[in-house]
């Protein structure tokens, strides 16, 4: 199923503007269609009679399509649900769609539906899930419904339990409820502080005379000492009594708890510190157009220099014999390793010291950040075992590992090492149905594939190559996961199964573009979200089955948008001069461009993606819409138009992640050197008419090429730009940059304001005020470092409403029409 790259370039032009809504045919019939079209293709492709303007491009997205949105399936396995987004405002309307067809759910119906979050028990005839805090059961055979509770507390975290009852959380106390009676017990509760310690015995010598002296004192301290012994009595002899209370200690923080499915065993993570956020009072960002007229001081996050490290104190509690047991670390492979040792030692001798590297224990957490929803806590299906991911402070391991519950030992299942930093994706990892057999993914092979390890045996690999494994689902049977990967090209990502016993991959999807999956209850489905190069995401259902054809559920991209004149983009592979791996990319060639034509040089923008780790040369509808039809216009007038995967962008594997690790905007930029030779060997281009621009990190590149390599671009703009990573995050930069008590050649290096004398083309700056992702305050530290140096050829616009995303259709409209003056100005 290998496609060339001119066939790809040309797959992404399924369903697009050339047919209006009522034109376009199903998945199938456009895909047969699209592939007679010779591979030959030279020539740029265009759609649709209208020309695209800058307003109508940055103008609110509904003219465009209101893609469905949080699709899932119902518990019947034939219903599917998903929101839509009303026009003109932010509300989402819910809709159903089946074989009777397409039905908005009343607001009075919206509890009967299920959710996205929706779990089943293990027969696969109850289907639990909650709204709006309350819990429902649904019978998936009769479709019957029950609620089971009904308060303002906000009931999470459910699970079935062996019992056949369901457990929840409530805050930090751990409810059961009878799916039959409605009986609803609590099994423990978790305080955040010390066990009260009852009525003291007399201390000193005063209370101690009292006592003696008078009656009345004495007696009433025997009183309260009966009432608390006969309410230890009721509480041990009476089972109708909930009474199960732990205390985790005063000033300790609750990160994680999880209790067993058989209900006997609770695992409690704590630690001290916050372990998301480490803001203090200093850390707020000011709002200048508040509610109220006033500045308004919003908290804003911690700075990636400011973070200390976080430990946690795993705990085991048995719920039947009251034992519990503190779980240290000194079982996992490495937990003592000085893996920093070279870095160390090289920030020393910058400095004319010397670093001796000795052995002591790292600081580790459990596997719980911001952007991973998975619990770091997965018990099997008896409740007998239970797998815990950690990770170390220091960003160079993760590890699996089961607990010993006799011990009170960890027992190493698995160890991820990377001398950069391992990934915070692709972490995956369960236990196999009624089987003590873990699975999970890693990139130990250098892309992400997917694992399966007996606890007392060795680990298999299930797929292989280059390509990236994710999402993966494990049938109900434990013969085969579905997953999504990007096997036949890095920008295609199709679904598959691989047997678990026989490793054999079969392709689900051909579908030729960017697809997301959902297995159905019964596993006989998948529904499908399925985008292309210059189509949204829309809805299709397929069989769960090799070669099965889908069918499209969902057809919501307008008219205005499907007549719009957008130039389709090709995916090339541009050589690297520093790696073997190809840079692809995607290329807009100008309207009236002809092949190998000479003569007249073109002008050229090489736009940067945001997030560093981010795919956009990819077969999909990107998240970068706005900029696809700007770079569209451009084209119109005779730009070329190169959008690139440079290194540390996501879907390549390790390698090409890692490629930045303490050196950020070195790699990248060669590639940007990379992108400009490229077009100016196959594109026509003329090198001295090269702009460049971006947001994000996609800012930070465009300083970090302007400000090294000064002539490489004659202009660019840099929007809502990181100018000193020390000021940046924790959890993204100390993964590449390690920290700036550790490493502060790496922050040096990778700076853009320690290279600000370098600037000496023109540069534009648009930065939001309200941006607590990246602070203003970079880009005036930046501001005023161009004003100490006397630089005269750089613009600041600032926009006091907008946060990082921009969400006003007249800032994107100001913003763009800056660049594209920027470069027509100076291309």
């Amino acid at each position: 199923m290998k496609k060339s790259l001119l066939s790809i370039a040309v797959a992404g032009l399924l369903l697009t503007g050339c047919q209006t809504t009522s034109q376009q045919s199903d998945l199938e019939n456009a895909n047969n269609s699209t592939k007679t079209v010779a591979e030959n293709v030279q020539t740029p492709l265009d759609f649709g009679s209208e020309n695209i303007t800058l307003e109508q491009a940055m103008a609110d997205p509904d003219w465009i399509s209101r893609s469905p949105e949080g699709a899932y399936w119902g518990a019947d396995s034939e219903t599917i649900y998903f929101n839509q987004k009303q026009v003109g405002n932010q509300l989402r309307d819910t809709f159903s769609i089946n074989g009777k067809g397409t039905k908005q759910i009343a607001l009075s119906d919206l509890h009967k539906i299920g959710s996205n979050n929706a779990i089943y028990s293990a027969d696969g005839k109850l289907q639990a899930y909650t709204f709006q805090g309350n819990i429902f059961v649904k019978n998936t055979e009769t479709q019957q419904i029950k609620q089971l509770t009904l308060s303002s507390e906000k009931e999470r975290i459910i699970q079935f339990m062996n019992s056949g009852q369901l457990a929840y959380k409530v805050k930090n106390t751990i409810f059961s409820v009878d799916v039959e009676t409605g009986l609803t017990q609590e099994l423990v509760k978790l305080h955040l502080g010390n066990k009260p310690q009852g009525t003291p015995e007399p201390s000193t010598y005063i209370a101690k005379e009292q006592h003696k002296l008078i009656d009345y004192v004495a007696l009433t301290h025997k009183n309260a000492l009966d009432r608390e012994a006969r309410q230890a009595d009721i509480e041990s002899q009476n089972g109708s009594i909930a009474n199960q209370q732990i205390y985790l200690g005063e000033g300790n923080r609750l990160v994680e708890s999880s209790i067993s499915p058989s209900g006997d065993k609770l695992i409690v993570v704590v630690s001290k510190d916050d372990v998301f956020s480490q803001a203090t009072s200093k850390d707020i960002m000011p709002n200048y157009i508040g509610q109220d007229g006033n500045i308004d001081p919003v908290q804003a996050r911690s700075r990636v220099a400011d973070n200390k490290p976080v430990e946690v104190e795993v705990r085991y509690f048995d719920l039947k014999t009251g034992v519990e047991k503190s779980i240290g670390f000194e079982t996992l492979p490495g937990f003592d390793e000085d893996v920093l040792a070279d870095v160390k030692r090289e920030n020393a001798e910058a400095i004319g010291e010397t670093y001796k590297s000795v052995k002591e224990p790292r600081a580790i957490k459990m596997m719980l950040d911001w952007y991973w929803s998975q619990s770091p806590i997965q018990w099997n299906s008896k409740g007998d075992q239970v797998a815990l991911m950690f990770k170390a402070w220091d960003n160079k391991d993760r590890w699996i590992a089961t607990l010993d519950f006799d011990k009170g030992e960890l027992e190493p299942q698995h160890r991820l090492h990377d001398k950069a930093w391992v990934n915070y994706a692709y972490n995956d990892f369960g236990w196999l149905n009624n089987e003590d057999t873990l699975f999970f993914l890693s990139e130990e092979s250098g892309y992400s594939h997917l694992y399966v390890k007996p606890i007392d045996g060795k680990a298999k690999q299930l797929t292989s190559g280059k390509f990236v494994v994710s999402e993966p689902k494990l049938t109900r049977d434990n013969s085969k996961f579905f997953f999504k990967a990007n096997v036949d090209h890095p920008g295609i990502y199709e679904i598959y199964t691989v047997d678990v016993n026989t490793k054999e991959k079969v392709a689900i999807t051909d579908l030729n573009g960017l697809t997301d999956y959902s297995l159905s209850p019964d596993e006989s489905k998948v529904l499908l979200k399925h985008s292309k190069i210059m189509m949204p995401t829309e809805l299709y259902v397929a069989d769960a089955k090799p070669n099965a054809q889908p069918k499209r559920l969902t057809n919501t991209v307008s008219d205005e948008f499907l007549n719009k004149k957008l130039i389709a983009p090709k995916i090339v592979a541009v050589p690297s001069s520093h790696t073997d791996e190809p840079i692809y990319a995607k290329v807009y060639y100008p309207a009236d461009y002809k092949p190998g034509e000479t003569g007249k040089k073109r002008k050229a923008v090489i736009f940067n993606h945001g997030a560093g780790y981010l795919q956009n040369s990819h077969m999909g509808w990107s998240v970068y819409f706005r900029e696809f039809m700007f770079h569209s216009l451009l084209a119109s007038e005779g730009y070329v138009v190169m959008d690139m995967d440079y290194r540390a962008s996501k879907g390549y594997g390790r390698d090409w992640r890692t490629a930045i690790y303490r050196q950020m905007g070195t790699p990248e930029i060669q590639d940007l050197a990379d992108g400009v030779k490229w077009m100016t060997e196959n594109a026509n281009v003329d090198s001295g008419s090269v702009g460049t621009y971006g947001g994000s990190y996609g800012g930070f590149m465009t300083f970090m090429a302007l400000f090294t390599q000064p002539e490489l671009f004659q202009a660019g703009a840099a929007l809502r730009p990181v100018t000193d990573w020390a000021y940046y995050n924790d959890p993204y930069t100390s993964n590449i940059l390690n920290r700036p008590d550790v490493d502060p050649i790496a922050y040096k290096r990778s700076s853009p304001i320690y290279f600000a004398e370098g600037l000496n083309k023109p540069l534009l700056i648009n930065a939001p005020m309200i941006d607590d992702n990246v602070f203003f305050q970079d880009v005036v530290r930046l501001v005023q470092r161009f004003i100490e140096l006397e630089k005269e050829n750089f613009e600041t616009a600032i926009y006091p409403v907008e946060p990082h995303g921009f969400v006003q259709p007249s800032s994107w409209l100001d913003e763009y029409r800056r660049i594209y003056k920027l470069f027509k100005e100076n291309l």
